[in-house]
């Protein structure tokens, strides 16, 4: 593999110096981009372009092509292990993801096999292969998954939900009935994440989208507990580097302290915690990752670099910080604005780093 050209990610997630604050957007291949929205309707669907290694390539690469960004990110999904399940993933117009068979009860948790990545999820890794291939070295390529939790949610509500309604009753009825659920989970994505780093993912992020919906006694036990035993499952080294491990669970500022506890080398921070305030709790501990209203981006070009600003501030000197946006880009921004946000990133945060 080329040697690495720009490394500011993987330094600032192991909390080394660097000479300017790195950036990547979560979303940041989607459909705000007009040469997405050709490539998606190229492939005829959402899954058709998650499942065809050339097309999830070129998408995972449009951004870096447009944007001075400092990582890129492989195109896929959170749900392709519970897809590759057998549950029959589909995506309803305006409804979001859809399971044909959502999982009813211990039967059906019983009867779950964990799939092998070089196997039923080989597009994700020949995505990633290719994308490897592509970059050349400029920037590294974090690979991702759903965290257990978040992707019970989906299989036992059988798509998106307002209310978890069935999966909160399954927890509280029968709560060893959805850990089996969330070790066999665990297993599958600790196996899913290894592939990646094999195919070479060079950072690893876990999306925890509905840990925050728990109470903070439950959240540890559903959701931190087995993003730690992931965590703890997973290789750390590759290309004679380590491998960081960031963790994104939304809606629970509450619970910093239990996520960097779990063995992570970052924490992804939504816009509703003061990074100034996350730093002071966890910020000896692990790096962060946030975290600007994904709205702001909608503002003025002006507006947008006073919030850049503002988010650099609270986080303050040193290193340790990857910017992002607190959730991902919403699909009528303005690419323009993207731009401003790398840009002023790059700019403001050379100071923090003297």
């Amino acid at each position: 593999m080329p040697e690495l050209k720009n490394d500011r990610l993987l330094r600032a997630l192991l909390r080394k110096p660097v000479d300017v604050t790195p950036v990547w957007i979560m979303r940041q291949a989607g459909r705000y981009l007009p040469e997405y929205r050709a490539t998606r309707e190229r492939a005829g669907n959402f899954l058709a372009l998650c499942t065809t290694p050339e097309l999830a390539c070129e998408v995972t690469l449009q951004p870096v092509r447009r944007f001075d960004l400092d990582a890129a990110i492989v195109f896929s999904d959170i749900l392709t292990i519970p897809a590759a399940m057998g549950l029959g993933l589909y995506f309803a117009e305006g409804e979001g993801p859809r399971f044909e068979r959502p999982l009813h009860g211990e039967a059906d948790i019983a009867a779950l096999r964990v799939p092998d990545p070089e196997n039923e999820l080989r597009y994700v890794m020949d995505t990633i292969r290719l994308a490897r291939r592509e970059l050349a070295g400029r920037i590294p390529l974090i690979g991702f998954a759903g965290s257990p939790w978040t992707l019970a949610t989906y299989m036992v509500e059988g798509g998106s939900t307002r209310d978890f309604a069935r999966v909160k009753a399954l927890m509280y009825r029968e709560p060893a009935v959805l850990q089996k659920l969330l070790m066999t989970l665990g297993e599958a994505i600790t196996d899913y994440l290894n592939a990646q780093i094999s195919a070479g993912a060079q950072a690893l992020m876990i999306f925890d989208t509905w840990g925050g919906v728990l109470t903070p006694r439950d959240y540890v036990r559903f959701s931190v507990d087995p993003m730690a035993r992931i965590v703890a499952g997973l290789q750390r080294e590759a290309e004679g580097r380590r491998v960081p491990v960031i963790l994104f669970s939304r809606n629970a500022g509450a619970s910093l302290e239990a996520l960097a506890g779990s063995g992570c080398d970052a924490i992804g921070v939504d816009w509703t915690v003061d990074l100034a305030e996350a730093r002071r709790r966890v910020g000896e501990h692990v790096a962060l990752q946030g975290n600007m209203d994904p709205t702001v981006l909608y503002a003025p070009a002006q507006r947008v670099r006073e919030e850049v600003a503002a988010v650099l501030v609270s986080y303050g000197r040193g290193s340790g910080h990857v910017f992002n946006l607190g959730h991902g880009i919403a699909p009528d921004v303005d690419p323009d604005h993207v731009a401003v946000v790398v840009d002023a990133v790059h700019e403001e945060s050379r100071k923090y780093h003297r």
